[in-house]
């Protein structure tokens, strides 16, 4: 892939799933990673496997409720391999004590809607607050965030997760509008059922099920389909690629 190998991208939230998958593809193509992620043991492990293989990765402890952890995050990036290229928003709070009691809005908690919307959503704010002016002084830099099949409005439940990903949709085409012209992309991957180290801990049968019966597909989708769509909208073979937030599901949505 064109125009990542030699560039510093920061993984906000590369512990897991898709975030790790992402952050490995990413190093494979020749990039520089620095690995932010509340589970700090995630992030090494995430970065013992790209080191074995010849990357280059560092991990950071951050949390996304944390200004001033997130402003370390890019400070220790820029100290480490220099200017900031990229940045991939992937982190969220998928804990059981949170997306757990996230439900209806008759029957969600209002600390589950403050946790969610400080993490999923202004996290996200405070992340791109950080990078956006290193890509501005730059003049180029690319911003990919990781929303969810969710923000389409067809799961039932989840309505404070789903509300914080419809809003991320936004912000990523607030960026694209605003900063677009000054040679900053920004775009959004909305997955739809992807089988990381959360989805296979919960191991929702009836979740499994209900989306392979939606899906034009045989199978559930794996980290690595994700990485690869994120690498390339990172890259410079995205370049004419601003503002669009793709769904990513195996075909369980058919939309423009």
């Amino acid at each position: 892939m064109h125009g990542l190998d030699g560039k510093t991208f920061i993984v906000a939230g590369g512990a897991t799933g898709i975030g790790a998958g992402t952050a490995e593809r990413l190093a494979s193509e020749g990039a520089s990673v620095a690995i932010g992620d509340i589970d700090v043991a995630g992030a090494d492990a995430t970065v013992k496997r790209i080191t074995a293989n010849g990357g280059r990765a560092i991990a950071v402890e951050f949390d996304l409720a944390d200004e001033l952890s997130i402003q370390n995050l890019v400070e220790r990036t820029i100290a480490e391999y220099g200017p900031i290229h990229g940045l991939h928003n992937v982190g969220a709070d998928l804990s059981d004590d949170n997306l757990g009691r996230d439900t209806t809005v008759l029957d969600t908690d209002l600390d589950v809607w403050h946790r969610t919307l400080d993490v999923n959503l202004l996290g996200y704010v405070r992340t791109i607050r950080a990078v956006l002016p290193h890509l501005l002084e730059q003049g180029a830099g690319s911003i990919v965030n990781t929303s969810s099949g969710g923000s389409l409005g067809t799961d039932p439940m989840h309505v404070a997760y789903n509300a914080a990903k419809a809003a991320v949709n936004q912000l990523t085409r607030h960026v694209a509008n605003n900063w677009g012209k000054q040679g900053v992309r920004c775009n959004g991957v909305m997955p739809g059922l992807v089988m990381g180290e959360t989805q296979e801990r919960q191991n929702d049968q009836q979740m499994q099920q209900m989306f392979l019966m939606a899906a034009k597909t045989t199978r559930l989708g794996r980290p690595a389909d994700l990485a690869a769509i994120i690498a390339f909208l990172l890259s410079d073979e995205g370049e004419w690629i601003n503002g669009q937030v793709w769904y990513i599901g195996g075909a369980s949505h058919m939309r423009q």
